[in-house]
């Protein structure tokens, strides 16, 4: 996670951070969500961050030292993270209906099928949406909080 806040502190993205390091954008994904790296590519980060590598160690909880992400941070993070995935699904959306789109009008013009497909995955776009900018009517955090209230009979 500190990998990423320094990153988007600097307003890189992932493949920016993986050009600079020399690093692949599939080892910076592994380090972002908390898996150990290794001290090769601690370095790397360090020299691109301009701090010494053993700064970038996440902490061990077990010793007692604070996590230098905040929890709001990382709800923050974890919002933006799907939010991100929202975009690019809906990219993937338009890009395969267009082409589907252009298949069904070069091989089939008397059925516009296509439109079965897109409603059926635009649904699923549109839930994907209203979870990601977390607009649920339904089955939100308060909606959570309010079950698990009147599961204990009291608040939290």
């Amino acid at each position: 996670m500190l990998v990423q806040k320094l990153r988007l502190q600097r307003g890189w993205s992932q493949e920016q951070l993986a050009d600079l390091s020399g690093l692949s954008v599939r080892t910076i994904q592994r380090i972002e969500r908390g898996n150990a790296a290794s001290a090769e590519s601690l370095k790397a980060l360090g020299a691109v961050f301009d701090i010494d590598f053993s700064e970038l160690k996440e902490p061990d909880m077990s010793i007692g030292e604070t996590p230098r992400v905040t929890p709001e941070e990382a709800l923050a993070l974890a919002h933006v993270r799907r939010v991100r995935g929202f975009y690019f699904h809906l990219m993937q959306y338009g890009v395969t209906i267009a082409f589907l789109c252009a298949v069904n009008l070069l091989t089939y013009r008397h059925y516009f099928w296509v439109g079965w497909v897109a409603l059926g995955w635009g649904l699923g776009v549109l839930l994907h949406g209203l979870r990601a900018f977390e607009k649920m009517p339904f089955l939100n955090a308060e909606w959570e909080k309010r079950e698990v209230e009147r599961y204990l009979g009291r608040k939290l």
